[in-house]
């Protein structure tokens, strides 16, 4: 059995041997790939909430789970950071100490930020969606008619409106005109080029112009006609007016 003197010796320079090396290397190869991961899947997260659903309650998941992401990376690039200055072997024991306090701290910081968040909005922690499927995930039907579909599906929005609803998604709406979830998806995504989200705004924006203009309307605020067309939040309102009119709803109004 090896001295003490021995076991302190090989583990102070066991950074040093080829074992100690690979092991530092695929620690730094496993924390990027989860950075990747985490980015990637940040990103798709947003385009499935994109191809699904038209309220900015949806977002409110993908908002929080953003934001912890970031603190994530901030972490982990800290942490990162001190263990190639450790392990380059010419570092400054005081400064590496200080940089365990910072990282201790934002560790104390993170954990309160959990716990304040859990506090004033639980329901972020209640469960993410993991069903969904991006459009282009999905196998077509080779009954799909496109040219007739689209038609029937624009049709509907323009007799109906179901747009008016704040709540809509994909699925709620392929109810509305019997057209499987799947298809309906890819119609949208694929064929006509758009996010879901994005073309249901289109309609709720185009109903938003016609009130504006309507001089019946004109005692009736921004706040109400934004309301009333499916709008529930008057920043995504004013953002997806401008996008689609190069206005803001203000403006549009008096130039009318």
């Amino acid at each position: 059995m090896a001295s003490h003197t021995e076991q302190f010796e090989f583990l102070s320079h066991y950074s040093e041997t080829s074992e100690g090396k690979f092991i530092t290397v695929m620690n730094r190869v496993i924390e990027i790939v989860y950075i990747i991961a985490e980015i990637y899947y940040l990103i798709r997260y947003r385009k499935l909430l994109l191809e699904n659903y038209t309220s900015k309650d949806a977002f409110y998941n993908y908002h929080w789970v953003k934001q912890l992401i970031i603190f994530i990376l901030i972490g982990q690039a800290l942490t990162f950071i001190k263990g190639t200055i450790r392990d380059s072997g010419d570092f400054d024991v005081e400064f590496v100490n200080i940089f365990r306090v910072i990282l201790l701290l934002f560790g104390l910081f993170f954990s309160f930020w959990l716990v304040f968040k859990a506090l004033l909005s639980p329901k972020l922690f209640r469960g993410i969606e993991v069903n969904l499927r991006l459009s282009k995930e999905m196998i077509s039907d080779d009954t799909i008619k496109p040219n007739a579909q689209l038609q029937h599906i624009k049709s509907y929005m323009a007799k109906e409106e179901p747009f008016l609803d704040p709540s809509l998604t994909v699925k709620s709406l392929s109810e509305k005109i019997s057209i499987p979830h799947r298809d309906l998806s890819i119609l949208i995504n694929q064929e006509l080029g758009q996010h879901f989200f994005d073309f249901i705004n289109s309609y709720r924006i185009e109903k938003a112009m016609s009130l504006l203009k309507n001089p019946s309307k004109k005692k009736h605020t921004i706040l109400e006609i934004l309301y009333e067309v499916g709008f529930n939040s008057k920043s995504s309102f004013n953002t997806a007016f401008k996008k689609h009119t190069g206005k803001t709803p203000t403006v549009y109004r008096k130039s009318q």
